[in-house]
C-alpha cells in the first residue's frame, strides 16, 4: 500500500510511529510541513521536519517531544553569556549539529528536498520524508503586542535579515499591531495574546518539492493525522498545486481530528483557528477541510454526537479513541483510519 501523509511536529510524528506499525510494508511518504522554519545564529531550523525524523529514527526526547535525547544547552548558555538571543527558543548541542549540516548543505547549493533526504539516511525513519517545498515559506502571524512586552519591541530577533516584519528593525513596539513569526507567537508569547491573522509567508510563490505531486498522484490512500490544521496542515495545502492534487488524486482521504472535547489535544490550535474564523470543534475543523478534500474524518469518543453533522457536511465520520498515549493506542488510531479509507473506497 502506497500512503502519503501530511505531517507537522509532533502530533503527525507520533502518529507516523503508529502508522508504521498499523501497515507493516506499506510504502510511506511523508509530506513535511516547513512553514515553521526559522533563521537562528545563522542557521537553517526546521522543526516540524527534524521532529518527524527524530522520533521515527529513535532521537526524540520523548518527554518534550521535540529536540534530541539526552540533551545538554552549553552552547546556548555560551551564546546568552555573549549576550546574542534568542534565549526563548531551545536549540540543544545535538541539535546544533543537525542545523549546522543543512545550512552548510544549503550554501554549497543543495535543495532543502534533497539535504532533508541526506540528513535522513542517518536516521533512516523508515518513511521517505518530503518538505511540502524546496523555497522558502514562513508562517507569520498578526498580533498586537501586550503592553509590557518589552522583549517583543525589536524586529529581527527571530530570523534572519529578509524576515518579513511590519516595518524596519525596532519601528513595532508594544500595543501595536505587527507580524511575528509564528515560532515567535507559538514559543516566546505561548500563544498569549489573539492571534488576528495567519499568514504562509511565500507559499503563494512556492513550488512543491519534487516528489511531491508524483507521490500524490501514485497514492491509494492520504492521511492527515491529528496536526495543526492552519499552522501546520494547512500551511502545506497553501502552496499551490498541492491542495489541488490531493482533490484530484481519487483515492480516499482520510483525517484525524486534533481537537476532543472542543479543546486542542497538544499546543494551542484553538488560537489560530478562531484567526481564521473556525470554532474549536472536531466537526468545525472538518467542515474547514471541506467534503471536496476530505472522504473520511475519525472523532473521538467524546464528540460521537457530531458525526451526524459531519456526515450531513458530506464527509463519513466515525468516532473512535483519537487519544496517542502510548504506540499500541496510536497504532490502533492508525488502523482505524485506514479501515475508514478502505470504507470510503468501497463505496
Amino acid at each position: 500500500m502506497r500512503i502519503v501523509v501530511l505531517a507537522g511536529g509532533i502530533g503527525g510524528a507520533r502518529f507516523l510511529r503508529g502508522l508504521k506499525r498499523a501497515a507493516p510494508g506499506s510504502d510511506i511518504t511523508v509530506i513535511g510541513n516547513t512553514g515553521d522554519d526559522i533563521h537562528l545564529f545563522g542557521l537553517k531550523v526546521c522543526p516540524d521536519l527534524d521532529t518527524v525524523m527524530y522520533t521515527l529514527g529513535g532521537g526524540i526526547d520523548e518527554e518534550r517531544g521535540w529536540g534530541r535525547t539526552d540533551e545538554s544547552f552549553r552552547l546556548k548558555e555560551e551564546l546568552a553569556a555573549y549576550g546574542v538571543g534568542p534565549g526563548w527558543f531551545g536549540l540543544g548541542d545535538r541539535d546544533f549539529a543537525t542545523h549546522i549540516v543543512r545550512t552548510q548543505m544549503l550554501a554549497a547549493g543543495y535543495p532543502l528536498s534533497a539535504v532533508t533526504e541526506a540528513l535522513c539516511d542517518r536516521w533512516q525513519p523508515g518513511v521517505r520524508l518530503i518538505p511540502m517545498t524546496d523555497d522558502r515559506v514562513e508562517t507569520h502571524v498578526a498580533v498586537t503586542l501586550p503592553a509590557d512586552d518589552s522583549a517583543g519591541a525589536t524586529a529581527g530577533t527571530t530570523a534572519d535579515s529578509t524576515t518579513s516584519t511590519t516595518g524596519p528593525a525596532g519601528a513595532a513596539g508594544p500595543g501595536e499591531r505587527r507580524a511575528i513569526h509564528f515560532q515567535e507567537y507559538w514559543v516566546r508569547l505561548r500563544a498569549s495574546v489573539p492571534a488576528e491573522a495567519v499568514v504562509p509567508v511565500g507559499a503563494e510563490q512556492a513550488k512543491p518539492a519534487p516528489g511531491v505531486l508524483e507521490a500524490i498522484a501514485g497514492a491509494d490512500v492520504i492521511l492527515f493525522p491529528p496536526s495543526n490544521p492552519v499552522v501546520s496542515i494547512g500551511t502545506i495545502l497553501a502552496v499551490p498545486g498541492i491542495r489541488e492534487a490531493i482533490a484530484d488524486a481519487g483515492v480516499p482521504v482520510v483525517g484525524l481530528s486534533p481537537i476532543v472535547g472542543d479543546a486542542p489535544v497538544r499546543g494551542m490550535a484553538d488560537k489560530v483557528l478562531a484567526a481564521v474564523g473556525v470554532e474549536s470543534t472536531a466537526p468545525a475543523v472538518a467542515e474547514h477541510y471541506g467534503s471536496g478534500l476530505l472522504d473520511g474524518w475519525l472523532v473521538d469518543t467524546v464528540d460521537a454526537a457530531c458525526v451526524e453533522r459531519v456526515e450531513e457536511a458530506g464527509i463519513r465520520c466515525r468516532a473512535v479513541p483519537l487519544m496517542m498515549t502510548d504506540v499500541d493506542a496510536t497504532t490502533r488510531m492508525a488502523r482505524e483510519a485506514l479501515a475508514l479509507a478502505e470504507e470510503v473506497r468501497s463505496v
